[in-house]
């Protein structure tokens, strides 16, 4: 993927970047400067790939000291997230590997035949819009209702389809008339700085909302990890007080205090998330307290390289991850059975499944999320071997993230063998620490972060910088201010508001209201307003997207009305 280097890369002097190829009136490319001298690209069957990014020079070269093209400049407003590095978290706060000036990137030179397939499109989108939302979908289900859930879920997977082919149709309109590498290049065509704005605005809070959640799942799975072992090592399993049901020991209701003799079976104990122990270790190992502090002296050496190219080597892990979560939620329910009551309105429980709950923007939120690719889904299309097949490979892979979304959130909750309302925003919560299999996805996935989180935070950096500052890397002293705030803001949220459920849902809706679904519309009006590829404005078309801007408004103001509600 995007994480080899090339001869080339490997060749260059460490004084000066390698130089983007120049193209002339003919298409042909010219010279590329490689190891301080020049060579001739004569073979008219080849295409580049982008390669992440190498820092070959802190200060960025004048133009004519790089030779760019006049595409340089604003090569740096483009926040292109996914197109390589998509895949190293499989969602969609990942860390690109294109988005400084090309003079500060290595490009590789191909053979036109290497281009990519309808199979690897689909699988590249649906890899992309996989990330942490996957573990919260039996909450968020769980905030909606069972059935209100499901249909929110394929519902807010429409909208999002519909904006995303958008997107994808808005550089066919421009086609000839604007060079368009990304969508931003769109805004800014037709909105000028205020559209470009809004695309940084959106990239900085997104990949912020990223770096807190992986946080805080961090020392969430680091917590039971090191549990895990310390517990097997002094056979402390047996002092366990969590609440659950002797018939289904791995499962757990974290924050339920369960009357003694109740009809579901629960005896009185004391209500925690983890086994309480007597002495020393689970007052210094407190997964709040201490644990985010242990996880700066693992990540804050990393977080301040200036290149991330090792970390973009683990891209199988995010494929990997998902693939477990999907075997582990088949065991669990196979183990479990179904355990769904409509019927028992009288409960000690009584929401214990229900079809609907006003809490439900707390799914819509999340879903956002989830589906949000209209960021990258021109990187990742750009290279299909038929462009003519781009709309059909996005609806087959949002049918796929949709579809793994609703199996995750429906087989979890329907199985769950306790009372719903246990269910947390991490279904791993809901499982014993001494749990084998919660062990082993807890251990693949906090080693998957670890990779990705030095990427969301090398982009933000990267972008932030530039913006402020004009330069990339403007010193040391610089980014490791800059790197001390972003991971106070973690450990913040990890310390006092440690609920992924919440923060993806705010995230999430902000930046489908903003980006994924305001932006689109508004480009394809005023394409239509300015008849553009042959487009024409009618009432039908301005009342159908302004519904649909709306609707984002409504799902992030909805985020406010129901904080204190959700549970």
């Amino acid at each position: 993927m995007g994480s080899g280097r090339s001869k080339e890369a490997n060749d260059v002097d460490e004084s000066g970047p390698l130089i983007n190829p120049e193209t002339n009136g003919n298409g042909n490319r010219g010279n590329r400067r490689g190891n301080g001298g020049e060579s001739e690209l004569s073979d008219p069957n080849e295409r580049i790939i982008r390669h992440p990014i190498q820092y070959y020079s802190i200060n960025r070269p004048t133009e004519s000291e790089a030779g760019v093209d006049r595409h340089t400049e604003a090569a740096v407003h483009r926040y292109k997230y996914y197109n390589r590095l998509a895949s190293q978290s499989n969602g969609p706060l990942d860390m690109p590997d294109h988005v400084v000036p090309a003079n500060f990137t290595i490009k590789v030179y191909v053979p036109v035949t290497g281009q990519q397939s309808s199979l690897i499109t689909i699988f590249s989108l649906w890899n992309t819009m996989m990330g942490t939302s996957l573990l919260s979908m039996p909450w968020a289900i769980k905030q909606a209702g069972f059935v209100c859930g499901i249909v929110l879920l394929i519902f807010m997977a429409g909208v999002m389809l519909y904006t995303s082919y958008r997107v994808l149709k808005s550089v066919d309109v421009l086609k000839g008339k604007v060079d368009v590498l990304e969508f931003s290049d769109v805004c800014k065509h037709y909105f000028g700085k205020t559209g470009e704005l809004l695309a940084v605005i959106c990239s900085l809070l997104t990949l912020l909302g990223g770096m807190i959640v992986y946080w805080i799942l961090m020392s969430n799975f680091l917590y039971h990890v090191v549990s895990f072992i310390h517990d097997h090592a002094v056979n402390n399993f047996n002092t366990t007080t969590l609440v659950n049901l002797t018939k289904y020991s791995d499962a757990v209701c974290p924050k339920a205090s369960i009357p003694q003799n109740s009809t579901f079976g629960y005896s009185e104990t004391q209500v925690g998330d983890f086994p309480v122990t007597e002495g020393n270790f689970y007052k210094i190992w407190d997964e709040q307290m201490t644990v985010p502090f242990f996880l700066i002296l693992v990540l804050f050496p990393i977080i301040n390289f200036k290149s991330p190219t090792f970390f973009t080597k683990f891209n199988a892990l995010g494929t990997v991850s998902v693939a477990y979560l999907f075997v582990f939620a088949a065991v669990k329910a196979a183990k479990w059975g179904i355990h769904l009551d409509f019927s028992s309105v009288d409960s000690v429980f009584p929401d214990y499944t229900t079809n609907f709950k006003m809490t439900f923007p707390a799914l819509t939120g999340i879903s956002a999320l989830a589906y949000f690719v209209q960021n990258c889904c021109i990187s990742i299309t750009r290279n299909q071997k038929n462009p003519q097949n781009n709309i059909r490979d996005l609806t087959i892979a949002y049918l796929l993230v949709c579809g793994t979304y609703v199996y995750m959130g429906v087989v979890f909750y329907s199985s769950f063998p306790l009372a719903k309302s246990c269910i947390e925003d991490n279904l791993l919560n809901n499982i014993e620490t001494n749990d084998i299999m919660a062990f082993v996805a807890r251990i693949g996935l906090f080693f998957q972060m670890l990779c990705v989180f030095p990427l969301l935070i090398f982009i933000l950096r990267l972008q932030f910088m530039h913006s402020v500052f004009g330069s990339v890397w403007p010193s040391l002293k610089h980014v490791l201010v800059l790197n001390v705030v972003l991971i106070g803001v973690c450990l913040v949220f990890a310390i006092f508001l440690p609920h992924i459920g919440r923060i993806i849902g705010f995230v999430g809706a902000f930046c489908g209201f903003s980006y994924a679904i305001c932006l689109p519309c508004l480009v394809y009006l005023k394409a239509c307003y300015l008849k553009d590829g042959g487009l024409k404005l009618t009432w039908m078309k301005i009342i159908f997207h302004g519904f649909l801007i709306l609707m984002g408004l409504g799902n992030f103001i909805g985020q406010f009305l129901i904080i204190g509600h959700t549970t």
